[in-house]
């Protein structure tokens, strides 16, 4: 049944978003409170200054890119006819994100990490809001999709724990 198949995309969905965040947040959390203690010492090398630069333009470019791919690939859902097939190129799509915005999250942190940026906590912080803003919720797939009314019911009742 189609609900069934949607309820799988929708379940993995948020499976992958908790999880990529459940790794991120605490890797960042403990690299910013040894960048704040500033008594630690892990006897790190000292990793060229242009490195900097490449990072916090990576980490930037990062955040721009996965937006941008997200809605480029979302565009693709609306010559879909059935709701499984716009759902299934949403999921992809997704996906894609949420892995760019976890390698996002770890450029920040190797940046604080190596160099002690402030930026790259600004840079983390973008990626949290990205985090938060794009995680998938009924609402939003109805919204992004611009699905009719039956078809968002169905993405409710899909979204429901069983």
């Amino acid at each position: 049944m189609e609900i069934e198949e949607i309820r799988k995309i929708y379940k993995s969905l948020e499976q992958l978003v908790l999880i990529l965040m459940l790794i991120a947040l605490p890797i960042f959390g403990m690299i910013y409170l040894y960048y704040n203690s500033g008594n630690l010492d892990w006897g790190l090398p000292e990793l060229p200054d242009f490195l900097n630069g490449i990072l916090s333009g990576a980490g930037t470019a990062l955040l721009l890119v996965q937006y941008l791919l997200f809605h480029r690939k979302l565009k693709e859902s609306f010559k879909k006819e059935e709701l499984l097939d716009k759902v299934k190129v949403y999921a992809k799509a997704t996906k894609e994100r949420f892995y760019i915005l976890f390698i996002s999250s770890l450029v920040a942190t190797l940046g604080l990490l190596f160099y002690g940026n402030p930026y790259f906590i600004i840079l983390f912080a973008g990626t949290l809001v990205f985090f938060s803003l794009a995680k998938p919720t009924p609402d939003r797939l109805g919204r992004l999709m611009k699905l009719k009314k039956a078809d968002r019911d169905i993405i409710h009742q899909a979204s429901r724990p069983e």
